[in-house]
């Protein structure tokens, strides 16, 4: 027996609750210590992260467990969840060099900035919300922009939608993201402040990508859920460049790339990408662009790494040079 999406939803909310509120008393203990605020809200995040990838590492053998039951189980499903668990081998070691990179250059640049915003929880909740709206950019970005689409297509690229799927990262991923969030410093805040609101920022998305969890009311309108960001796995057309939140969905609904899920999206690339041999996964859409950069007119090849992926140049006329002729194919061409 399936278990109810709308049940399964309550039991993984009461579930994150519980445990957000426990770690939230644990951090707030710190504050009779003498324990500074960024010391504490750094050991706030990590152990939120923690706490977050155990439950959710739970919550996939409940999915596989489900998948059992309703028949839905296979080899082939089981090994594309192992192939998305098994990119975190060499994510771990990119994000490890990363996360030294991003020490350096933010406690670096914050040196040079000479304005300082207070060690707050209200400070935090505006680092915060920069952050989320900073991921919405980026994430819009690796979408729109081929150069960056080779490392993002890697999380996309699985036709499998569970929690395996929240763990499949490019080696490039926490790079794209150190450049994207580094001019946050420029407001003055403690980078232990920004380091804190990136962890807590991703540790929420950890939740989103699963089957078994339905609507959820009014949480929808403010809140990116498991079915908005279904819909942002799917490569059906009416779903193709939706939903890019991170926490919050207000941000797609504001600037107009917010889609709700009407329908089972089919997951996966536009161009399906099959195998499940690690290298593969990695750089599945390298030797694609590469193959592309050949074929197009030189005046044309930077537009291939910077336009959306699927953008390829015109085949010109005789009389007409290559490099004017363009055409814009729409979102979600060959390449998605």
């Amino acid at each position: 027996m399936t278990l109810p999406k709308r049940q399964a939803g309550l039991v993984w909310l009461y579930a994150g609750l519980i445990g957000l509120m426990g770690l939230l008393l644990f951090w707030l203990a710190g504050a009779s210590e003498g324990v500074r605020f960024s010391d504490r809200l750094e050991r706030f995040a990590i152990d939120t992260y923690d706490a977050v990838l155990l439950f959710a590492l739970g919550f996939l053998l409940l999915e596989i467990g489900n998948d059992v039951l309703t028949g839905r189980f296979s080899a082939a499903r089981l090994l594309e969840t192992g192939s998305s668990l098994l990119t975190q081998v060499p994510y771990y070691f990119a994000e490890g060099v990363a996360f030294v990179l991003a020490l350096t250059l933010y406690f670096g640049l914050a040196q040079w900035v000479p304005w300082s915003a207070p060690n707050t929880l209200l400070t935090f909740a505006l680092v915060l919300l920069a952050a989320d709206l900073v991921y919405y950019i980026e994430h819009r970005c690796m979408h729109r922009v081929r150069l960056l689409w080779l490392a993002h297509s890697v999380h996309h690229s699985s036709d499998v939608m569970n929690t395996a799927t929240a763990f499949r990262f490019s080696v490039f991923d926490p790079f794209i993201t150190l450049l994207f969030h580094l001019p946050l410093i420029l407001l003055g805040v403690d980078p232990v402040l920004l380091l804190a609101a990136e962890i807590l920022v991703q540790a929420y998305q950890l939740w989103l990508h699963n089957e078994m969890i339905g609507k959820l009311g009014p949480l929808e309108w403010v809140f990116n859920t498991p079915s908005h960001h279904r819909v942002h796995h799917g490569s059906d057309p009416q779903y193709i460049d939706k939903n890019y939140g991170g926490i919050l969905i207000l941000w797609d609904r504001l600037f107009g790339t917010f889609a709700e899920e009407q329908q089972t999206p089919r997951y996966g690339l536009t161009t399906a990408m099959t195998s499940i041999n690690p290298v593969t996964v990695q750089f599945y859409e390298f030797p694609r662009l590469w193959r592309d950069l050949r074929r197009a007119p030189a005046g044309q090849r930077w537009a291939l790494l910077v336009k959306p992926p699927g953008w390829a140049p015109h085949e010109a006329p005789p009389n007409k040079p290559a490099e004017i002729a363009t055409k814009s194919v729409p979102p979600g061409g060959e390449a998605r």
